[in-house]
């Protein structure tokens, strides 16, 4: 080998050796998961012994195969970072040989599940941000956490501060308090319905569904059908509360926002599996304020940032690379927001916002009216071709749907709202899931004006800002049409200017 080849060849890189290790743990709680049933099995038609000898022999070799073909991974798999691309060279039948242009890479996040932890060990995603799925990510899984930062630091061009010259700057740092707003969130009765769900499954793959079902029935005898419902719901949204506590707790624990010398914004947060993820504040085009029903009537928000580079893979969906900000009391989240955009008073959203026209309101009554009665003209039809419980029970469906569709009905008309703020136009709508966007009008690429047959006759229309950052596309609904083309127009001057008429 040459001498100019060789330094090339030394910038190639390995995984950490230790990911054996980590495949072996992994493989050996999924084998013991699934062995001691197996051997509670298979004992029932032979001597103990002789079950756990099988399984014994079954656990050992599963965790050979599996050990031998992460070994295999780990030796057919390199990477280096060049001066221009990053790359990723893997495979064994099937080669894979991936490359990223560094001026397209725009996340670098590390994740670690407790064993990658106890290692310390991290798994590196570097991302372009393009909808490709996995071909615009190079996934290094393990590095050492020193190797992990390394790369943060280098791909994401950050120079780090001399001792004592510049530090970092904390924006935000968790509050244990924040955790009362998680069982007020649609997720507690979503984790509830599905521990109801998992222990009927669980039951059946044991054949003791019946037998749980009978259990349950044999504890309500005597209790009046409704007030046996009651309970179950009641059980079912106390598994729910639990289940979402404890998730918050492990998505939210160690939270802390900073903000890095070179302009990267940095989130981390975790308590068993922690993360972290940078977006640099040149990619940063706004910030939306989410404000979910139960968590608005507490007096709280979210905060997420609008950004480039943050469209998430398929297998990666769950990560919540936008969060800056979890639920925190209102004045927290606009505080946070003022840092984050630099905003030397308030940030964008608390602006006074044009209110929408009466004819939105009318269309979101009547919108609502027709959803919260429909269940109720079936049940109807139901009931006179069937039987007359069924009227009965349409007459409380509407008793109870109607009166709950106005109110929310109402609020989603008063939560409309579009405004100019400094160089942010700002558009705010929702009810179940309130939405105020402070986008930078800068960052606006085009607009999408729509009107539906309804929309001319009541003189409104649905404008969308179309942008290369976060969502992509961010929607003022229903505004009268003289205001809101001059809204837009105002936003980004001459955008729109062409396709309008004197």
């Amino acid at each position: 080998m040459s001498e100019a080849a060789e330094p090339a060849e030394q910038e190639w890189r390995r995984l950490d050796r230790r990911t054996l290790l980590v495949t072996a743990a992994v493989m050996a709680g999924v084998v013991l998961g699934a062995g001691v049933p197996a051997a509670i099995g298979m004992a029932g038609g032979m001597p103990l012994w002789q079950a756990l000898a099988w399984v014994l022999a079954g656990a050992v070799a599963l965790i050979a195969c599996g050990t031998g073909g992460d070994y295999v991974r780990w030796r057919r798999t390199r990477y280096r970072i060049g001066p221009e691309r990053a790359e990723l060279h893997t495979g064994l039948f099937l080669v894979r040989r991936r490359s990223l242009a560094r001026e397209r890479i725009r996340s670098v996040d590390l994740t670690a599940h407790p064993l990658l932890r106890v290692l310390g060990l991290v798994k590196v995603r570097i991302g372009t941000g393009e909808h490709s799925g996995g071909e615009s990510t190079l996934e290094l899984d393990p590095v050492t956490r020193a190797e992990g930062e390394r790369l943060r630091t280098e791909l994401l061009d950050r120079t780090p501060a001399a001792p004592g010259a510049h530090r970092e700057s904390t924006l935000a740092v968790l509050d244990p308090g924040w955790i009362r707003y998680a069982p007020i969130s649609f997720l507690a009765p979503a984790l509830g319905g599905a521990a109801a769900g998992g222990l009927l499954q669980v039951s059946e793959w044991f054949g003791a569904q019946a037998r749980v079902i009978h259990w349950v029935g044999d504890r309500f005898r005597d209790t009046p059908v409704v007030w046996m419902i009651l309970i179950l719901m009641a059980a079912a949204g106390l598994a729910g509360v639990v289940g979402a506590l404890g998730l918050w707790i492990e998505m939210w624990w160690n939270y802390r926002l900073e903000r890095e010398p070179g302009g990267t914004l940095r989130v981390r947060r975790g308590l068993l599996t922690s993360r972290s993820v940078s977006i640099e504040e040149r990619r940063l085009r706004g910030v939306e304020l989410v404000e979910p029903l139960g968590v608005r009537l507490a007096g709280a928000a979210r905060l997420d940032a609008v950004a480039t580079g943050l469209v998430q893979d398929e297998e990666d969906q769950h990560a919540d690379h936008k969060t800056l900000l979890p639920a925190a009391p209102r004045a927290v989240a606009d505080a946070v927001a003022a840092r984050v955009l630099r905003e030397p008073v308030s940030p964008p959203h608390t602006a006074r916002l044009a209110p929408h026209p009466r004819a939105a309101r009318g269309r979101r009554l009547r919108r609502a009216v027709a959803a919260a009665l429909l269940p109720a003209v079936i049940l109807t039809v139901l009931g006179l071709l069937l039987t007359d419980v069924l009227l009965y029970v349409a007459s409380a469906t509407a008793v109870i749907l109607l009166p709950a569709a106005v109110l929310l009905a109402l609020d989603a008309y008063r939560s409309l709202g579009h405004g100019l703020s400094g160089s942010y136009l700002v558009a705010r709508s929702g009810t179940l899931r309130r939405t105020t966007v402070a986008l930078q009008r800068g960052g606006v690429i085009g607009w999408t004006v729509r009107q539906s047959y309804f929309q001319r006759r009541a003189g409104l229309l649905t404008l969308t800002a179309t942008t290369a950052a976060g969502a992509g596309a961010y929607h003022v609904f229903d505004a009268a049409e003289e205001e809101g083309l001059s809204f837009a127009e105002a936003a980004v001057p001459g955008l729109l200017t062409p396709f309008l008429e004197t």
